[in-house]
């Protein structure tokens, strides 16, 4: 019985360390430039009030990146990962033509 507490401690503590460096990693991710090529052809802006509505009908007031599906951080993060521009962080108030309400 003692073994297997031991091993289940061991666990515990290998999980831990592969969350925190998890995390460590995300803060490390650049953010993304808007001048970026991707960001470009996606309409991202940092600030989603700056979107060109006339080019971005899709647009509307309220959508952010922090409201996003695929935003992966919390809906109060001011920045976080977004799978579409991989290795980049965007701004939780930004936009791209991607966005997809939270459900």
């Amino acid at each position: 019985m003692k073994s297997n507490r031991r091993v289940f401690l061991m666990q515990v503590a290998t999980a831990s360390g592969a969350i925190a460096l998890a995390g460590a990693a995300q803060a490390q991710q650049p953010m993304l430039a808007e001048t970026d090529p991707q960001a470009v052809a996606l309409g991202y802006k940092a600030d989603a009030t700056k979107v060109d509505k006339a080019k971005f009908p899709k647009y509307a007031a309220g959508q952010a990146c922090a409201n996003c599906t695929l935003f992966q951080g919390k809906p109060t993060d001011a920045a976080g990962v977004c799978p579409i521009f991989a290795g980049k962080q965007v701004a939780g108030k930004g936009w791209c033509n991607s966005y997809v309400k939270k459900a």
